[in-house]
């Protein structure tokens, strides 16, 4: 996951809050270790290097659940969010644990060209719930859905150390590389009041109101880098192709109340491109802002119920 992690605390005296970020940053370490594919001993890494085997092996109990939110993503997405794009990843030079970063010589770590590898039924996860065993068809990616899901389990870990936050007489923002969830009280009277950066010019152009619930950004300002042959080119690939994908956007911010599918819904949403993306925003009914690559912003009617902001209009 990579993302430098912060708790802001209202309502909560000094030792407890002390208490509170110990909890945080236990469980974002604990979950850095089975999730991440940047660590040579996370077990993601390890299953990664079992991928095409058929035969379920056991593994620890957050990869098993990270595994099966995935595959929900991947079905409820039609397929745009899809975890098997890392050996395209990895092709244009954004390697993971034994493979060299942006800008350095492609040496992929895994096989490339394997995001539509599958097994005989078509599906790309086998799991045994009996045993808590997985077996994959193709290595993966967790990226974005891994680190909302780490902010998910450790949100409710922290609700579960300071009880107060459900009472109303405490709030907590925990913030993971820009991505966040909040509940109860804010610093100010009201909602926690969350800033859209554009990615072009690092300017506020929104401030979004949130009661409670995760404000999620997938955005071309995060990882962007130059290819080996010159190619400029962003970590958000549309599995169809192993390009990168979203023409014509440079950033989609989405709000819910849970982070790993605000994460899903803004890249699912980015894929769409500047000329897709309001009409499926607005089926899905998403409370939705993008930036178009002329800074130009848009949202959605849901998401302009939930702007306390505009850079337009103040």
């Amino acid at each position: 996951m990579g993302s430098p992690l912060r708790l802001t605390l209202v309502g909560v005296d000094e030792g407890r809050a002390g208490a509170g970020w110990t909890t945080v940053s236990g469980a974002f370490e604990d979950l850095e270790q089975v999730l991440s594919r940047f660590r040579p001993s996370a077990d993601l890494v390890a299953l990664n290097g079992r991928a095409g085997d058929p035969s379920c092996a056991p593994v620890h109990a957050p990869l098993y659940k990270a595994l099966a939110a995935a595959e929900r993503a991947w079905r409820r997405t039609d397929g745009a969010f899809d975890p098997r794009v890392l050996g395209d990843l990895e092709r244009l030079g954004y390697g993971g644990a034994g493979a060299p970063g942006p800008g350095g010589s492609a040496r992929p770590a895994v096989a490339v060209g394997r995001r539509s590898a599958a097994f005989a039924d078509g599906g790309w996860l086998r799991r045994d719930p009996r045993s808590r065993s997985i077996a994959i068809a193709a290595p993966l990616d967790l990226g974005g859905i891994g680190k909302g899901l780490a902010l998910r389990w450790a949100f409710a870990d922290l609700a579960v150390a300071l009880p107060e936050l459900g009472t109303g007489t405490a709030g907590a923002l925990l913030e993971a590389g820009g991505d966040l969830v909040a509940r109860g009280m804010a610093p100010q009277a009201g909602p926690w009041l969350i800033g859209i950066e554009s990615p072009l010019t690092d300017d506020e152009v929104a401030v979004v109101a949130v009661t409670e619930g995760a404000v999620c950004t997938s955005s071309i300002g995060v990882h962007a880098w130059t290819t080996a042959d010159g190619r400029a080119v962003h970590h958000l690939l549309d599995p169809r192709t192993g390009e990168p994908g979203g023409a014509g956007l440079a950033s989609v911010t989405v709000a819910g109340p849970d982070p790993a599918w605000a994460e899903v819904w803004s890249k699912t949403l980015f894929l769409e491109g500047s000329s897709g993306i309001g009409p499926r925003a607005r089926a899905l009914g998403l409370a939705a802002w993008w930036i178009r690559e002329d800074g130009a912003m848009e949202m959605t009617p849901a998401a302009r119920a939930g702007t306390a902001w505009l850079a337009g209009e103040a």
